[in-house]
């Protein structure tokens, strides 16, 4: 049976963070962005507002990931958004790179360990201009690894690792950034 709200926002991979109150907060196994018998199972298409995904994408290959952004539209209502955040390719800066890096930096059971990409905001915005999104970057590196940010608004999805909201980013240089995306359906 489908959630019958007038304003879903989804967190997908939500951990165990709490950023969105008020947002329907799920893993993997319950919600598997590419297996639609979990979306079906609780949601009608075109039924959802928003989506947030923070450090979800680079678990998924480029092809997945393209896959799961079409899973995402059909489920989104026209004009709803997903807010993306992954780790940034063009972030200049080698400790970071290589704890972001596929296949993470250590143990099976350390969180990077199930990565499969890192982006760059060409790619990311590929990807889900293929799905049909119209796309706004937030915060990301060029390719000369210069830090750009655009105003957000955390009541629309906060993302914790971000120069707006992650302590470690207060300096004046960021120091953990994310590749953060709005990808708007049309």
């Amino acid at each position: 049976m489908a959630i019958e709200q007038n304003d879903i926002k989804l967190v997908i991979g939500a951990g165990e963070y709490n950023n969105n109150p008020g947002w329907i907060h799920t893993q993997e196994k319950e919600l598997n962005l590419l297996d639609r018998d979990t979306w079906d199972n609780r949601f009608d298409i075109d039924s959802i507002t928003a989506i947030l995904a923070e450090h979800v994408w680079e678990h998924l290959t480029y092809e997945e990931g393209k896959e799961a952004a079409k899973m995402c539209y059909k489920y989104l209502k026209p004009k709803g958004y997903i807010r993306c955040a992954v780790p940034d390719a063009y972030f200049q800066d080698d400790s970071y790179q290589n704890i972001v890096k596929i296949g993470g930096p250590g143990p099976k059971d350390h969180p990077a360990a199930s990565h499969k990409i890192v982006h760059n905001y060409i790619t990311l915005k590929e990807m889900f201009e293929a799905a049909g999104f119209e796309i706004h970057l937030l915060e990301y590196c060029d390719e000369e690894g210069k830090f750009h940010h655009n105003k957000w608004d955390g009541a629309d999805g906060v993302i914790f690792r971000s120069i707006k909201y992650d302590p470690r980013n207060q300096g004046e240089k960021p120091v953990f950034p994310s590749l953060i995306l709005d990808a708007f359906k049309r």
